[in-house]
């Protein structure tokens, strides 16, 4: 046996060193790059704004396709108003309130979708 020392050693596990060398993407890159999980953060955008593009599609035609209707079952068509028949002042006229209404509604929530979007991608990308 030799006298001399024998020199120190560190003995470290090969998956910290591949840690400490990983650079993580961001969100933004992910998406960018149509990665697998960027395809994920914009599929789920894209369905959250198809659902809503469906409920407001759905609305709509729920409410003024039930106006004709409603007008057959409750008899107004004598009924005049400034000398033009109620039926065609409904249908004709008093809709447009409804329908910028509901483009407003739908813009809203449509800015909603896309800002929780971006606050999701932000919230993962931010240092922690």
């Amino acid at each position: 046996m030799s006298d001399e020392p024998h020199p120190r050693v560190r003995v470290t596990s090969p998956r910290t060193v591949a840690a400490r060398h990983r650079t993580r993407r961001s969100n933004a890159a992910e998406i960018d790059e149509l990665t697998s999980l960027g395809e994920v953060y914009v599929q789920s955008l894209m369905r959250a704004q198809l659902r809503l593009a469906a409920y407001v599609v759905a609305l709509l035609a729920v409410t003024l396709g039930a106006l004709p209707l409603l007008l057959r079952l409750v008899p107004v068509s004598h009924v005049h108003v400034l000398g033009v028949p109620l039926p065609w002042l409904l249908l004709g006229v008093a809709v447009y309130p409804w329908l910028l209404w509901l483009a407003w509604w739908y813009v809203r929530r449509a800015e909603r979708n896309e800002a929780a979007f971006v606050d999701l991608v932000e919230r993962r990308d931010a240092p922690r």
